[in-house]
C-alpha cells in the first residue's frame, strides 16, 4: 500500500524508483501507467490527469500515451523482430520508422530473426524498441535488467540512455539495484509504501560507467 507518495519528473529526464522488494515500487509505476487504480490523489502525465479517466479513457491513455518494458520480454515467438515491432506500430498514430529504430537498438541485421534466434539481452532491446516506436510520453520500465547477467545489463540502460537522448523519450524505471540510481535524474528511494528519499543529480553517470 502506498502511504503519501508525492513524485515529479520533468518532460526529456530519466526517474528511477529505488527499494526492496514490497516497498511499493511496481504498485506505484502500474498506478502511473494505468494498470492499476489510486484509491485516493491524483496522477498527471503529459497533461492527463490518469485518475480522472473512465475505463475505455484508460486503454486509451496507456495505448496512446505510456509504454512499458518489464523483466521479462513477452515477444510473440511466431513473429520476426521487426513484426514484433509493428505489431505496436500499426496501434500508434505517428510510429517511428522501424528500419530506424532497429538500428537505434543496434539490431539492423536481425529484423527478420525470431524470437528464440536472439539473446536475452536482444529480446530485451526488442522489447524496448516495441514500446518506443509509438512515441510515447512516458515509458515505464519494471526491473528491465533483472533477468540479464552484467555485461548485457549495462548494454540494456546504455540503451535506455542512448533513447532518451535520442527521441527525448521520459523514462521511469523500477528497479532494486541501487547502482543504477547513477544514471537517471532523480532517484526515489521507496520503503514501506513511502518515498523516504529523493535524490537529483546534477549529473548523471553514463551506463558503462556503472558497477554493482
Amino acid at each position: 500500500m502506498l502511504k503519501g507518495v508525492d513524485i515529479s519528473l520533468a518532460e526529456g529526464q530519466i526517474g528511477a524508483l529505488l527499494g526492496p522488494s514490497g516497498s511499493g515500487k511496481s504498485t506505484l509505476m502500474n498506478i502511473v501507467g494505468g494498470i492499476d487504480r489510486a484509491d485516493a490523489g491524483t496522477v498527471h502525465v503529459a497533461g492527463t490527469d490518469v485518475t480522472a479517466l473512465n475505463d475505455a479513457q484508460l486503454s486509451e491513455y496507456r495505448r496512446n500515451q505510456v509504454a512499458f518494458v518489464f523483466q521479462f520480454y513477452n515477444l510473440l515467438p511466431q513473429l520476426t523482430v521487426a513484426e514484433n515491432i509493428e505489431v505496436v506500430a500499426q496501434l500508434a498514430a505517428n510510429p517511428l520508422e522501424i528500419p530506424a529504430l532497429l538500428d537505434a537498438v543496434g539490431l539492423a541485421d536481425r529484423a527478420r530473426s525470431f524470437p528464440s534466434q536472439l539473446s536475452g539481452g536482444e529480446q530485451q532491446r526488442v522489447a524496448i524498441a516495441r514500446a518506443i516506436v509509438k512515441k510515447p510520453a512516458l515509458l515505464l520500465c519494471d526491473e528491465p535488467t533483472g533477468a540479464l547477467d552484467f555485461e548485457t545489463a549495462r548494454s540494456v540502460l546504455g540503451l535506455l540512455q542512448h533513447l532518451n537522448a535520442e527521441y527525448g523519450t521520459t523514462i521511469l524505471m523500477v528497479t532494486h539495484n541501487t547502482a543504477i540510481g547513477a544514471m537517471a535524474n532523480v532517484v526515489y528511494r521507496l520503503r514501506d509504501g513511502r518515498v523516504v528519499e529523493t535524490v537529483r543529480h546534477e549529473q548523471t553517470v553514463d551506463a558503462d560507467r556503472i558497477e554493482w
